[in-house]
């Protein structure tokens, strides 16, 4: 395969880079200087009859290796722009969904090796890296903008990388109202859960906006309630009045961490805690949950599944991973006693004149600590038939411990059943 002119004149440029021991991000106008000598040397040798073409414009040229070689190339527009939700690198292939939940392809040309540097670029600054011996990478990336997932060789065949940008911010539970992501009854019940310590899953496929919810829940809790928020990568985003982050650490050399999400919720039930929250459970941490919810205090965190018993399910299996001595039916009897609530979103793509990408909440259970067999019991307290129809109570209450601390949080006089029914609104 033969070589570009283009990626012939960035790698010797980044070579003089390495030679001059000089930072992209201190030194830009040497950097220019340096590469406006070599488009000039390489022109003058063009125009000398060395068998190579000249470039019709050198300028343009010298702006995209500047670009390349000091921001993010060819990837810069769609960084930039914030209607882009999802960039995805697949060796020098990139492309992107933007709002309305199209994928389209980068016009401009780009190599596997440019995108590869473009991705170091991206990391530096967050003690994160990914080289042969440290192959997957997830970061929280420009500036905490996006979450970066990034695969190489030998793992993956090629350069892999899904940037997922956070295009909403400063949401709550009225935005979503909003946004039709919930009904006003709906959202009013979250935010009696989130002034009580109450224990709530939120399930999802991947992008269906669990995380979004989650944050607009968090905002709910009062602003005197000591939040602990732990995460592989962070990605919630949301002040705080009391509480803090906890993000896992990166991979050492020999590809451990130092500290786990696991030994994060370890760490944080030894700091009186009323609410703890763990972004993404995905594996042994869940175990740890086992512990967290019984702690008397609130909880949340998300959970990949597709439907509210099966996220149950999910939550049973990941705890299992750990590898502890303990049984499966343990650690569902655990489960099912200290959740409250799961919370099931769905996205799908809308067509037509109102094109886009859809994400609603379908359901809102309340769970049981009973069990049928391998089934796990729940009662849907709201309900939506299809993405395009209405989420509605279906006139079930939860269960009645979880209605007496609800209430016991409520302003006075206020009971959960007017929530349910919208007949009592909070101001979201």
């Amino acid at each position: 395969m033969s070589v570009s002119p283009y990626d012939t004149l960035r790698r010797r440029a980044a070579e003089r880079i390495g030679e001059m021991d000089l930072d992209p991000l201190r030194d830009g106008e040497r950097i220019r200087a340096e590469v406006d000598r070599l488009v000039s040397d390489y022109q003058r040798r063009a125009y000398a009859g060395n068998g190579v073409r000249p470039f019709r414009d050198p300028d343009h040229l010298v702006g995209r290796l500047i670009d390349s070689l000091v921001g993010y190339g060819p990837l810069t527009p769609i960084i930039d722009r914030r209607d882009i939700e999802e960039v995805f690198i697949e060796g020098e292939r990139v492309t992107f969904i933007d709002s309305s939940g199209r994928l389209q392809a980068l016009d401009a040309p780009t190599s596997e090796e440019e995108n590869r540097q473009i991705v170091a670029r991206i990391l530096a600054g967050t003690n994160r890296r990914i080289d042969t011996s440290n192959p997957i990478e997830q970061a929280r990336v420009l500036g905490g903008q996006a979450r970066l997932t990034a695969v190489i060789p030998p793992v993956a065949d090629r350069l892999s990388v899904t940037l997922r940008k956070y295009t909403v911010k400063n949401y709550d539970l009225g935005f979503l109202v909003d946004g039709e992501v919930l009904t006003a009854p709906a959202a009013a019940f979250l935010w009696a859960a989130a002034q009580a310590n109450t224990t709530v899953l939120f399930s999802g496929q991947p992008g269906a906006g669990k995380t979004t919810i989650l944050s607009a829940y968090l905002r709910a809790a009062p602003t005197d309630r000591c939040i602990r928020v732990c995460e592989e990568v962070r990605e919630l985003d949301l002040p705080l009045m009391h509480g803090s982050f906890y993000e896992a650490s990166p991979p050492t050399l020999d590809g451990r961490r130092r500290y786990t999400l696991r030994d994060l919720v370890k760490v944080v039930l030894a700091q009186r805690p009323d609410l703890i929250c763990v972004g993404e459970v995905r594996g042994s941490e869940a175990f740890e949950l086992t512990r967290a919810v019984n702690a008397g205090c609130g909880f949340a965190c998300t959970i990949h599944a597709d439907s509210a018993s099966a996220a149950l399910m999910a939550l049973v299996n990941a705890a299992l991973m750990a590898g502890e001595n303990v049984t499966e039916a343990i650690v569902s009897r655990v489960f099912r006693s200290a959740i409250d609530f799961v919370v099931h979103l769905r996205r799908d793509q809308q067509i037509g004149e109102q094109e886009g990408i859809r994400r609603r909440v379908v359901e809102i259970a309340s769970v049981s600590p009973e069990r049928r067999g391998n089934e796990y019991l729940i009662e849907t307290l709201f309900h939506r038939e299809g993405l395009g129809g209405p989420l509605r109570w279906t006139g079930a209450m939860p269960r009645p411990e979880a209605v007496e601390r609800i209430e016991w949080a409520l302003p006075e006089g206020v009971r959960l059943e007017p929530i349910l029914s919208g007949a009592w609104k909070p101001h979201l």
